[in-house]
């Protein structure tokens, strides 16, 4: 079950491209990288059969096959395509929060997103997934089981046009008794030493005040530009980094504490989060959320 995509021409997604070029060069990114969003805004610009047309119907393929069109460029076409949306957008421009990422699943409106996000605390649609499996989405006052079936179809289609995570949700799904079957090897992902050279490069720069800063949407009634962000390219990864502003970590006082970075190769996108432990034999130490045990020994 999926709702019907909203309808983009190619000069319409031409500009979504160059709003992510823009934006990535006021905040220092990589030059190659938005060169490559500008070449990729022209070949959609310019292109004489509807761009959207072939994400739907031939997918990754057929957009790889564009001149100047990579992986990465691609699935952000795809995106635009199927959901009308980027959240790579969002996220430059302060925007995405995990109740405005819960808002892009069909079904799923303000209040009811605000209520998913408070009561299971959960940021991403992969924990949404998983919580509609494993009994958690249930309990969510407004799930009957009409939409929770509807939610857990459209789930499955938004991730599964995504290589992001795909091996970490496998395992998760499993965990939650879903029966899924395993379609291809693991995929990459930066390896912790290199994730934590990230967030120590990040907190570094945020003290020298050398970072450039965005102001978010949400948590920041004044609209001022607190929110400092970091672009780097490391081992062909590109990476962002910022400090969470979600609302748990003001709840916790955890905002310049908890830094996320979004990370991105070749069409493997993924997301972590980096954090100071408190207790037992990392405390003090910072550790990449869900990979606490590739941290010992690494002398963070």
């Amino acid at each position: 079950m999926e709702s019907t995509p909203p309808q983009f021409t190619n000069a319409q997604i031409a500009d979504v491209l160059e709003q992510v070029a823009d934006r990535l060069e006021a905040q220092h990114a990589n030059i190659y990288r938005i060169d490559a969003y500008r070449a990729g805004a022209a070949v959609v610009r310019n292109h004489p059969t509807s761009i959207q047309d072939l994400a739907l119907t031939e997918g990754r393929a057929g957009l790889d096959a564009l001149p100047q069109i990579g992986s990465s460029l691609s699935g952000t076409i795809e995106e635009i395509a199927h959901t009308g949306g980027l959240r790579m957008l969002e996220r430059l421009e302060g925007r995405l929060s995990p109740v405005e990422l819960f808002k892009t699943v069909p079904g799923i409106g303000e209040e009811l997103a605000e209520r998913i996000h408070r009561e299971l605390d959960i940021d991403t649609l992969e924990e949404l997934e998983v919580a509609a499996h494993d009994g958690r989405l249930d309990e969510v006052a407004g799930f009957g089981p009409r939409r929770l079936e509807a939610v857990r179809d459209i789930l499955a289609t938004m991730l599964a046009r995504s290589p992001r995570g795909r091996a970490r949700r496998f395992e998760q799904m499993q965990d939650a008794g879903a029966r899924v079957t395993r379609t291809e090897p693991a995929e990459a992902k930066p390896d912790v030493a290199l994730l934590l050279e990230i967030d120590r490069e990040y907190r570094e720069k945020v003290e020298a005040d050398a970072l450039p800063r965005i102001a978010p949407r949400r948590n920041n009634p004044d609209g001022a530009a607190w929110l400092p962000i970091l672009h780097s390219l490391r081992d062909g990864w590109h990476f962002t980094a910022l400090f969470s502003n979600t609302d748990r970590a003001h709840e916790l006082g955890r905002v310049r504490d908890w830094v996320v970075i979004y990370f991105e190769r070749d069409g493997h996108e993924g997301q972590c989060t980096v954090v100071t432990e408190y207790r037992g034999p990392l405390a003090g130490k910072r550790v990449v959320r869900g990979r606490e045990d590739e941290v010992e020994g690494l002398g963070s």
